[in-house]
């Protein structure tokens, strides 16, 4: 599992996922049916999203209504900021949609 930061043009959003990395096909579709189709994502270590969040962070991985590729913890930017150190976030890795060509 990994946890990670989403940055978006409407703010922040912290998420868990199964999948390996935050540019897998399956995460990117699931962001994108959120409305999410352009983002920085910045992984943060799992363990300390658990210390921090506690019983909602349980709550949110037993959420069946949410899918292991992409369940989202928090939606508060403000206090995702203030959760997390910048030393503590990994490297970001970034998304966009492909641009559409242009006429000729």
């Amino acid at each position: 599992m990994k946890a990670g930061v989403i940055m978006s043009g409407t703010g922040a959003i912290l998420v868990l996922s199964a999948c390996d990395s935050f540019e897998d096909p399956q995460i990117v579709e699931s962001l994108r049916d959120k409305g999410i189709t352009k983002y920085i994502a910045l992984e943060v270590p799992v363990d300390m999203v658990r210390n921090l969040y506690g019983s909602l962070f349980q709550i949110t991985l037993a959420d069946r209504k949410q899918s292991d590729i992409c369940r989202v913890v928090d939606v508060d930017g403000a206090r995702i900021f203030r959760n997390f150190p910048l030393m503590a976030m990994g490297r970001p890795v970034c998304h966009e949609p492909a641009m559409p060509r242009k006429a000729a």
